[in-house]
Formats: C-alpha cells, sequence, structure tokens
C-alpha cells in the first residue's frame, strides 16, 4: 500500500463532519513536524487550523492548502459502507472525504515527506494551511487564518489547493479561478384562505411563479475566456400547510448565483429586486455572499503543474474556473498565483463518494512533480 493511500484511509477513519476535525489535523501535525515544520495551531471559535512552515531561506514560499472536514453522510442506508470505515472496492476507495479532500490532503503531506527526504537543501518555504471550516460556514477557517498571516506580513508566492478538479480523467483541469456565490433567502407574504375562495386569499405560489420563470430564464452574461455565465439556481422551495384545500399564506425559497466577474453583488441585488418589484411581490429577502469570484493569471505555477501532470498522463490539462467555491478565493489577495489540482470530482458529497486508488498515486506523483520544479529546477 503507497504511503499516500495509507494516509488517506486514515483520515477516512476520522469522523470529521464540518467543522468537527476529528483528529485529522493531530495526524498531519505529527507527521510534518517529524520533518522539520514548525507548526502553528489557530483555533477560532470552533474551528481548529493550522499553519505549518519548513524553511525560510531566500526564495519562493510555496503552500499547500486545503481542509479536513467533509459534509455529513446522508442516509446511512444508502451507503454500501460504513462512510467512516475506508473500504477499496473495484480499484475504487469508498468513504465520506475520499474525493473531497482527504485524499489530496494526504497527497500532499506524503508528496512533501518524498520531496524533503530527497533534497536535504532547496530554496525556499513549504507551507501548509489546513483548516476544517471549508465545507460549513467559511468564517473562522482560512479566511480567519489569512486575516492573521496578513497582518504579520505573510507573502505567499505559490499556491496549491487539492481540491478535486478532475473531471473525466485524472489531470483533465486544473482550476485557475472561481465564480463568486450569491445567495438570498426570500419569504413572499400572501393570505392564507380555503382553495374554493380564492378571490379571499392571496397565493404566493402564484405570485412567485412570474417572477421565478423570469429569473431561471434570464442571460445574466455570456462569461469570458476564463468564466463561465452567471447562473441562477433555486435550492429550496417550501409552501402549504400540507392540506390540498389550503391556499398557504406564506413561501419560503432559497436560491443560488454563481456569479462571473462580469457581474458585482450589488447588481445582482438590484436585478433580481427589480424583477420581485416588476411582479409586484409582497416580500422579504435576506443576502448572503458565500464567495467574491477570483482569477488567477496562469503563468509560473500553472506552467508547473500542466508539466508535472504531462510528465505523469501524456495529456495537457484544461485551464478552467467552473464548480463551486474554495478557499482559494481567500487566498489570493496574499499575492499567491493559485492552482487547484486533485482527483477526480464525479462523487463529490455524493452518497458513496469514491476515489480511484490509482489516481491517489497519481496524485502523489504529480505534487512531488509540482515540488521539484518549484523548488529544484
Amino acid at each position: 500500500m503507497s504511503s499516500a493511500l495509507d494516509l488517506t484511509r486514515q483520515l477516512l477513519s476520522r469522523a470529521s463532519v464540518s467543522p468537527t476535525d476529528g483528529g485529522c489535523q493531530e495526524l498531519l501535525i505529527a507527521r510534518l513536524e517529524a520533518h522539520g515544520f514548525v507548526v502553528e495551531r489557530m483555533r477560532f471559535g470552533d474551528v481548529d487550523n493550522f499553519w505549518a512552515v519548513l524553511r525560510a531561506d531566500p526564495g519562493p514560499t510555496f503552500c499547500f492548502a486545503g481542509h479536513t472536514d467533509v459534509v455529513p453522510p446522508g442516509p446511512l442506508e444508502h451507503w454500501h459502507s460504513n462512510p467512516f470505515e475506508p473500504v477499496i472496492r473495484d480499484g475504487h476507495l469508498f468513504g465520506r472525504g475520499a474525493a473531497d479532500m482527504k485524499s489530496g490532503v494526504a497527497a500532499m503531506v506524503t508528496a512533501t515527506e518524498e520531496f524533503v527526504a530527497a533534497h536535504a537543501r532547496f530554496n525556499g518555504t513549504i507551507a501548509f494551511l489546513i483548516t476544517s471550516d471549508e465545507e460549513g460556514p467559511s468564517v473562522d477557517g482560512t479566511r480567519r487564518v489569512v486575516e492573521a498571516l496578513r497582518e504579520r506580513g505573510q507573502h505567499i508566492d505559490f499556491c496549491l489547493v487539492g481540491e478535486p478538479s478532475s473531471h473525466q480523467e485524472f489531470g483533465d483541469t486544473i482550476r485557475i479561478g472561481r465564480r463568486g456565490s450569491l445567495s438570498g433567502r426570500l419569504t413572499v407574504h400572501g393570505v392564507q384562505g380555503h382553495v374554493a375562495y380564492p378571490e379571499l386569499a392571496d397565493n404566493p405560489i402564484h405570485s412567485l411563479a412570474p417572477a421565478l420563470a423570469e429569473l431561471a430564464a434570464r442571460t445574466w452574461d455570456h462569461g469570458s475566456e476564463h468564466f463561465q455565465p452567471t447562473t441562477f439556481q433555486v435550492s429550496n422551495l417550501n409552501a402549504g400547510t400540507g392540506a390540498p384545500n389550503v391556499i398557504p399564506g406564506e413561501l419560503k425559497a432559497r436560491f443560488n448565483l454563481r456569479w462571473s466577474p462580469a457581474q458585482t453583488v450589488e447588481g445582482l441585488k438590484e436585478t433580481v429586486t427589480a424583477i420581485f418589484d416588476r411582479h409586484k411581490l409582497r416580500y422579504t429577502l435576506e443576502w448572503f455572499v458565500s464567495g467574491l469570484p477570483f482569477y488567477s493569471p496562469p503563468r509560473t505555477l500553472a506552467g508547473i503543474a500542466v508539466e508535472a501532470l504531462q510528465e505523469i498522463t501524456g495529456r495537457s490539462p484544461v485551464l478552467s474556473t467552473g464548480g463551486g467555491t474554495s478557499d482559494g478565493r481567500f487566498i489570493a489577495p496574499l499575492g499567491a498565483e493559485i492552482v487547484e489540482l486533485g482527483v477526480r470530482n464525479q462523487t463529490i458529497h455524493m452518497v458513496n463518494e469514491c476515489c480511484r486508488v490509482e489516481d491517489i498515486d497519481l496524485l502523489h506523483r504529480a505534487y512531488v512533480g509540482v515540488l521539484r520544479r518549484v523548488f529544484a529546477g
């Protein structure tokens, strides 16, 4: 069993539903300290984080970033095996976090161990920024660590985030940015009544439907060379008492906009509220900004990551900004060139999440290749 696979299995066996870390970070810290890293534990609220540094010689600062927390497993009866007892079947490792992103965190650590063992001296600094608040509110995790690092003047030249970036085959995609995420919690106010007397009631479902259709059909923008177009999606819609003969008096909905830099937060809010107002809704609306878009123009690190993957897979990856948000949005302001490179993302957040065993070893090799090119030429 490879070192990366073994460490992934150890991490998977620790239940770490966000923001709980479940002992994952102490396992990682022990291994990093054994190789000379100076580790700073940074706990904010209920969230465990750490910042680890090896050497400070003249040269670039390269940071691995990742998270040990996972989303809830969902109905256990739908899993073929315990989500926190890793199992290998048909060449795949199953468990919550196998893809998102304990395999990435494990490969970071084992690749660093291999590189440091082979290079007694190298010019520069290797760092780790690990959080247990990526899958949650993302308030007391990487965001707070970066604030502390900024206050002390810490600069990061290169940052590799181990999020699962690949699609059909390992290494077919590298992310160099992400769209922003803006969510709304909407309450449409109506008047409850009997379905036989609609003139005495005000159905909030009927009121919202035309506005919702307009929002869903709207072309927000056409994106850009590196960004997909802005999209609008409803994630939750609830109304009614459960009785078939009662017009509901209230409707609650949650929606989300994934937006490119062609938009602004204020512009999106104004467009949505203008549509609601034009359709004469009576409503209450709360907004939540989960993340701003960021774009890391492909330069040195992107080229290095492409070369490392070409050496292993023989293919050139696509440079993309698709997918959800990531903690790269918090790290980018430190001046870092950011790439996201990880295993395939086809089962993330799903029941029976899994990762191809071969991909874990390929990711380990890719990370070694990146470190070698950054520090050893």
